[in-house]
């Protein structure tokens, strides 16, 4: 087997993993949370933790893997996601069970930047977009076991089996990586590390969520949320300065020029922003109003996976022949199209009408998703993919944990933040009035006409990128764009 397919299956089980996290929590969440006895706060933590660990570590990660190599920091991201596995499954207390998610996090990140960086080094740029179509599509794919196979564990076994079963799927692949992948790249083993730009980069992305997620949950500390806003900007501003001074920066600010690349992310988080929390809030419908159970949800959700899924590769495949410009734009309006439609969505909708815009919404997500990260990961030189990797999980990270706070000052700005946590309350057998649940879908209408609003302005950066990169896999200089 040629060795390119070497690097996609082994990269795939990584990226599956990943994917299976991402979700597993979020039906479970109550039943967790009253395992250990959670209060409101922490129970938010423990779906936004994974997700901020990752969010811290991408760009240093991607700066490391630069320099060590990319298939040595995967290697030991798929160990530290493992052993993040196991603690989070033994975890006694809220606390340790955040603290832990936070680890698992680092070696999400580890694999979630390095992945795309080593299918770029191992394909050529006409396989390109077919093979990072794939890596998605594990992804999306362990996304949905994550969304399904939550529900099954839970009606059988208790809350850690949903942790249990990365263990030795993790145990697999972390040898499996180590023994079939060899690096490609040529790591910059004599430069040095950007420690101050990585503090400040911390210090601006942790206070920045910190800010957020305050504010957006009902934080009544407004001293508080100022001065850590004030924090993060001016860390912000400390970190670009250290960067462009710094001989060897932890974010090479060069590849903001490359305009397909800005374009490219730019796209990736205003749709993150938009889509980042669709999963929860069509599962907060089908289970508060319509009033299924997390089981029964998780399979209504499916077909919009599997519409992404299957469109997914098709677009990769056909974006390396014709460009990547027409399908990621042409995806974001059928999203948008989506998006619109479901802020229509009553009480009394059937599920056919809903079935319908899942689809055309996985649809649209499976047009753009392949392509913008072909042409991401194709616009930049060869000696920087894993920075830019990790510049492009960052910008995503930062858009999906946005979406979620989006989503609470939505609903906040239409229902008094009592009555939505005592409906959230009602899928653990609170009782909530019919009228209060209509009001709840009126509110949720809401938030998928901001969510539409907001993806639709994606769009511009999409058109504005410029047209295909065509990248030489050979050289380490940034290729030339062509003009469509």
């Amino acid at each position: 087997m040629q060795y390119k397919w070497t690097v996609l299956t082994v990269t795939t089980v990584g990226v599956l993993m990943s994917g299976i996290d991402s979700r597993i929590v979020v039906i479970g969440l109550p039943i967790v949370a009253a395992a250990l006895h959670a209060d409101a706060e922490q129970a938010i933590w423990f779906t936004q933790s994974y997700v901020i660990g990752s969010t811290i570590a991408l760009l240093f990660i991607g700066r490391v893997s630069d320099m060590a190599g990319r298939v040595k920091i995967y290697n030991i991201g798929f160990a530290i996601f493992t052993v993040g596995s196991f603690f989070t499954s033994i975890s006694p207390t809220p606390d340790l069970f955040i603290a832990s998610r936070i680890f698992q996090g680092f070696g999400s990140a580890a694999l979630f930047a390095n992945s795309a960086a080593i299918i770029t080094d191992a394909f050529p740029s006409g396989e390109l977009g077919k093979a990072l179509g794939i890596n998605q599509v594990a992804f999306r794919a362990g996304s949905m076991l994550g969304l399904t196979l939550s529900g099954l564990i839970l009606a059988f076994l208790e809350w850690r089996f949903l942790f249990y079963v990365n263990i030795p799927v993790g145990i697999f692949g972390t040898l499996w990586a180590h023994w079939r992948l060899k690096e490609q790249s040529r790591p910059e083993r004599k430069t040095a590390m950007d420690w101050v730009g990585f503090a400040t980069f911390t210090a601006f992305i942790v206070s920045l969520l910190l800010a957020l997620t305050f504010a957006a949950y009902g934080g009544t500390e407004t001293l508080v949320v100022a001065a850590l806003g004030a924090v993060s900007a001016a860390s912000l501003v400390l970190f670009v300065r250290s960067e462009r001074r710094h001989p060897y920066p932890l974010l090479d600010l060069s590849l903001l020029r490359i305009r397909e690349f800005t374009g490219g992310v730019l796209t990736q988080m205003i749709s993150a922003i938009a889509w980042g929390a669709f999963i929860l809030i069509i599962s907060l419908y089908l289970q508060l109003v319509v009033g299924l159970s997390p089981l029964q949800a998780g399979i209504e959700i499916l077909p919009f996976d599997v519409a992404m899924l299957s469109l997914g590769p098709l677009s990769g495949y056909l974006s390396d022949r014709f460009g990547t410009r027409p399908f990621t734009t042409a995806g974001l309006a059928v999203i948008s199209v989506s998006l619109f439609a479901m802020s229509e969505i009553t009480p009394q909708t059937s599920y056919l009408v809903i079935l319908g815009l899942l689809v055309l919404g996985g649809a649209g997500m499976g047009l753009f998703a392949s392509p913008n990260m072909s042409s991401i990961m194709g616009s930049v030189p060869v000696s920087r993919r894993g920075v830019a990797s990790g510049l492009r999980g960052t910008f995503f990270n930062v858009g999906f944990l946005l979406s979620f706070n989006l989503v609470i000052i939505v609903l906040t700005f239409y229902l008094p933040y009592n009555l939505i946590t005592a409906i959230i309350a009602s899928a653990a057998g609170a009782t909530v009035t019919v009228a209060d649940k209509a009001l709840f879908c009126s509110a949720l209408d809401k938030v998928f006409l901001v969510m539409a609003v907001v993806n639709t302005t994606s769009i511009i950066p999409s058109l504005l990128r410029g047209g295909r990169v065509v990248s030489d896999s050979n050289t380490g200089t940034a290729p030339e764009a062509v003009d469509l």
